[in-house]
């Protein structure tokens, strides 16, 4: 299997449970939405909280130029670690969140 395949399998492999979050306390659910001719892979939470409409993204990831751009990450222990333990070196992964000049301080890649 090729870099980019693989790649495509771990991020759907790596964010698929999180479809599955069980909220106690608000009525959200999750929603993946993965696109392979984009390659971008979101998981999008909605639902209400009383009278409040919930409505955000919770992990958006994309591969670029043959690594994994990490444009949002709203989980509570970081998906990189997740991508990680998949096998994805952190030489391919861009935490895109952080600005380029912060972005050097990570033990990830800068773009």
């Amino acid at each position: 299997m090729d870099k980019l395949e693989n790649y495509r399998q771990i991020i759907r492999q790596t964010l698929t449970p999180y479809v599955n979050i069980d909220y106690s306390n608000v009525n959200i659910r999750n929603h993946a939405a993965f696109d392979r001719d984009t390659d971008q892979y979101l998981i999008i939470s909605e639902g209400w909280n009383n009278q409040e409409h919930l409505h955000s993204c919770l992990i958006h990831v994309e591969i670029l130029n043959s690594k994994i751009w990490i444009q949002c990450d709203n989980t509570e222990d970081g998906i990189a670690n997740d991508l990680v333990a998949a096998g994805i070196p952190k030489s391919d992964i861009v935490l895109a969140f952080h600005p380029p000049d912060v972005r050097k301080f990570t033990e990830f890649a800068v773009s």
